[in-house]
C-alpha cells in the first residue's frame, strides 16, 4: 500500500526552502526520536545537498534510552552531528546551541578572513510537520515566538527567529514527501501524530502499534492493556483492552474505534512508557 499526501502548500514551502538556503550556514533538521529514520524527510536531502546539516532528535522523554543510544552513536558512525533533546530540560537546550555554534564556526572564520564584519550564525530549522519545531526555537529564543500545537501544520510561513547573540533561525512549515513508498513508514509516523489521522484507520494504526509492542515490549503490552505477547487474534485483544478501557457500545458490544483511538492516545501522551518504533540498521 502507498500513501500519498501532498498538499498545495507543501509543495510551495518546499520552493521557500530551496530559494532561502543560501541565506544560512547549515541547516537543522528535526526528526521524532521514536523514529528517527522513518521521520527524515528523504525529499529533504535533495534540496539540502551540500548545505552542513545538524540532525536533532526530538522528543528523547517519549523514545527508549537505550534506542535513542543506538541511534546516536549510529549517526555518528555516519559522520553526520546529531543530538538527542527534551525541550523541557535546560542543558539540552544549551547543547543544541553549542553544537550550533561549533558547526558555523567555520563559516564565521572565512567571513573574518575576508574582512566581513561578525555576524551571527544563520541556520534554518526544518523538519516534518508536528515534530517540534516551534517548541524548540521558542525554547532557544527563550520567549514564545513561534506558535505551537500538538497537530500538523501549526507553521505555514517562514520567518526569521533571534536566539540572544549566537543564531539567527529561519523557521520553515513542516514538509511531508509526496508518497511513502514503505507502508511501515506511514504507520509509524500515524502512530506517533505527525501525518493526519484521516489519512490510515485508526484501528490499522492501533493494530500496528499492538504488534510492535508484542515484538518489542511485550511487558508494557502486559502491564498496560493486560495482553499477553503471545495472543495472535486482533480482534480478541481489541475486545480485551476495550472491555478494560471501557470502550462499549449500548449492548455492551466493543467499540473499536475508541478501542484504537485509545491505544494511539496512550502511545502519544507517553502513557505506554518510553518506546522507539524502529531500530538502527547497522
Amino acid at each position: 500500500m502507498i500513501i500519498q499526501w501532498f498538499p498545495g502548500h507543501m509543495a510551495k514551502a518546499k520552493k521557500q526552502v530551496q530559494e532561502k538556503l543560501k541565506l544560512v550556514d547549515f541547516v537543522i533538521e528535526l526528526v521524532d526520536a521514536r523514529a528517527p529514520e522513518s521521520s527524515q524527510n528523504p525529499m529533504l536531502e535533495q534540496v539540502i545537498q551540500d548545505k552542513p546539516r545538524m540532525l536533532v532528535l526530538m522528543k528523547k522523554d517519549l523514545a527508549d534510552p537505550k534506542q535513542t543510544a543506538n541511534w546516536l552513536n549510529h549517526y555518528k558512525n555516519n559522520n553526520i552531528p546529531a543530538i538527542a533533546v527534551d525541550v523541557q530540560e535546560k542543558q539540552d537546550i544549551q547543547e543544541v546551541i553549542a553544537l550550533g555554534k561549533e558547526m558555523g564556526k567555520e563559516k564565521l572564520e572565512k567571513l573574518k578572513k575576508k574582512g566581513i564584519r561578525p555576524r551571527p550564525i544563520r541556520a534554518m530549522i526544518i523538519g516534518i510537520p508536528n515534530v517540534g519545531k516551534s517548541t524548540l526555537i521558542n525554547r532557544l529564543a527563550n520567549k514564545k515566538i513561534a506558535k505551537t500545537g500538538d497537530r500538523p501544520g501549526i507553521t505555514t510561513s517562514q520567518q526569521w527567529i533571534k536566539v540572544k547573540k549566537d543564531f539567527e533561525l529561519l523557521d520553515t512549515p513542516g514538509i511531508l514527501w509526496p508518497k511513502f513508498e514503505d507502508e511501515l513508514v506511514g504507520y509509524r509516523l500515524a502512530a506517533i501524530g505527525t501525518i493526519k489521522d484521516q489519512l490510515l484507520s485508526l484501528e490499522d494504526i492501533a493494530a500496528f502499534v499492538i504488534n510492535y509492542l508484542q515484538e518489542k515490549y511485550p511487558e508494557i503490552l502486559e502491564s498496560r492493556f493486560k495482553v499477553a505477547a503471545d495472543m495472535e487474534d486482533m480482534g480478541k485483544i481489541f475486545d480485551e483492552i476495550g472491555s478494560l478501557r471501557g470502550c462499549l457500545e449500548s449492548g455492551g458490544k466493543i467499540n473499536y474505534e475508541k478501542t484504537a483511538d485509545v491505544v494511539i492516545r496512550d502511545l502519544r501522551s507517553g502513557r505506554l512508557g518510553r518506546l522507539t518504533l524502529e531500530e538502527p540498521i547497522s
